[in-house]
């Protein structure tokens, strides 16, 4: 019987495994890594089989990634029920709610932080009350060990005024302010449409273009309107923009930013998406955002780009200590 082949790929990391007598992690070029090998080996150890894992590393930088891999690995094939979840930096890795072993960074963790609270999941307070938005981020996050939150569970928390010049000050202000208001990890963003042509406009004011409380369809119109003299499609060059700001308490923001590049059509095109998606065409396929299935669309737009980016360094800002 053919042995199943696992593999896990992203620009930063690149893992390929099976579950094999003959067991192991190694690199292509023998190198170590910052891995708890041996502590695993122990756990895990088959007295037929040893460790019962064969994984080439061939891209690495999480040690969270590949340890998931791993663990995934063995709960499909041995039918194990392990998780692995982030705390202040430190990898736990639990089954049926028993811990197993405690991986810390290498500087530590604060001792009274990391045990402020009985609870081992922590908390991510989305700074927003789309249930929809926030299904997304927590079907990210929750493989990351947070439960997430967002303001509707705290109704009497203000609206904060995006009052911001750039997209990244918008998402600041909502990130950092709910912060200091509850005392939690928030993750805020701000997105909107850029257009070379008319200097990086709509921008910020994407929601309000052709004023306040405008529809859609009314600042569709006001962009065509703009580009009414911008003939060739290749001079109506844009860009879809997503900042995220993920903030907490004496702790420096995390920020990354993602474009989604393409360019805006002369009429709209397709009945899915929402704001500008009818207008936007994704880079050369010549398909406009609103002809995207949701599926397709969260795969490679803007803000799937941004949360890609956020993921990859959520980790490693997550250990670094408190300011």
């Amino acid at each position: 019987m053919t042995k199943k082949i696992y593999e896990y790929k992203d620009d930063q990391d690149w893992y390929v495994g099976s579950y094999s007598v003959f067991g192991g992690i190694r690199t292509l070029t023998d190198e170590e890594i910052d891995f708890p090998l041996f502590e695993l080996s122990q756990i895990f150890r088959d007295e037929e089989r040893g460790f019962p894992l064969s994984v080439t590393v061939l891209r690495y930088n999480s040690p969270y990634r590949l340890l998931s891999f791993v663990l995934d690995i063995l709960n499909q094939e041995a039918g194990r029920n392990l998780e692995v979840i982030q705390r202040q930096g430190a990898l736990l890795l639990i089954e049926n709610g028993q811990l197993l072993h405690v991986e810390l960074p290498k500087e530590g963790v604060d001792v009274e932080t990391f045990f402020e609270t009985s609870k081992v999941r922590e908390t991510l307070l989305i700074a927003t009350r789309n249930e929809g938005k926030t299904k997304e981020f927590r079907a990210i996050f929750d493989k990351l060990g947070y439960d997430v939150e967002n303001l509707n569970d705290y109704p009497d928390l203000p609206e904060v005024a995006e009052t911001g010049m750039t997209f990244e000050e918008n998402a600041r202000l909502k990130a950092e302010t709910i912060s200091k208001l509850t005392g939690k990890m928030v993750l805020a963003d701000d997105s909107g449409l850029k257009v070379d042509v008319l200097g990086g406009l709509p921008g910020v004011w994407s929601a309000r273009f052709a004023g306040v409380g405008a529809t859609d369809r009314e600042n569709n119109a006001k962009l065509l309107h703009e580009l009414a003299m911008v003939f060739e499609l290749k001079d109506r060059s844009a860009q879809f923009h997503t900042t995220l700001v993920v903030a907490s308490p004496n702790k420096e923001s995390l920020v990354v930013e993602a474009d989604w590049p393409g360019y805006i059509n002369f009429e709209p095109k397709g009945k899915n998406g929402f704001g500008y998606d009818p207008l936007f065409l994704v880079g050369e396929t010549g398909k406009s955002s609103a002809e995207l299935t949701l599926e397709e669309k969260n795969s490679q737009s803007h803000r799937a780009l941004a949360v890609k980016k956020l993921v990859e360094v959520f980790p490693s800002w997550q250990s670094k200590p408190s300011l």
